[in-house]
């Protein structure tokens, strides 16, 4: 989640006279906490960019659109030169993690990762680090 500046938040359904939906309510107390949630949902109030950023809801600030469009195109393209294969079961943890224990995502990553290593982006990233090269993973 980036965001521009000059952005600005709120969590506006309590002053149209009802609860927020769509899963605000729902996903916004694991990113900025039961307090802070409590405080946005209750108020309705407006709230910027480096707010957004210090509570957790934005990852970084971009000074405006145009900084903003260059610096997320610069994650995506550091992203996509990961392994498929890896970036894939990370989002997939992540995912699961949502809903289950420690104990259950450990056990689901080591079942993910043992078959993982299966893979032929294993052998291309080790190839690459052993070689100090970047590795080229096919999609």
């Amino acid at each position: 989640r980036y965001a521009a500046e000059d952005a600005q938040f709120s969590i506006k359904e309590i002053d149209i006279g009802m609860a927020a939906d769509v899963g605000t309510l729902q996903r916004l107390p694991r990113i900025v906490g039961d307090g802070m949630l409590r405080e946005l949902a209750y108020t309705g109030r407006q709230f910027g960019a480096e707010e957004a950023r210090s509570i957790g809801l934005v990852n970084r600030v971009y000074s405006d659109h145009q900084s903003l469009l260059a610096g997320v195109l610069d994650i995506a393209r550091e992203i996509a030169a990961k392994s498929p294969i890896a970036v894939t079961g990370t989002k997939a943890m992540i995912s699961y993690m949502r809903d289950h224990t420690i104990n259950d995502g450990l056990e689901y990553v080591a079942t993910w990762n043992s078959a993982m290593l299966q893979s032929n982006d294993l052998r291309v990233a080790i190839a690459a680090h052993m070689s100090k090269q970047k590795p080229d993973f096919v999609d």
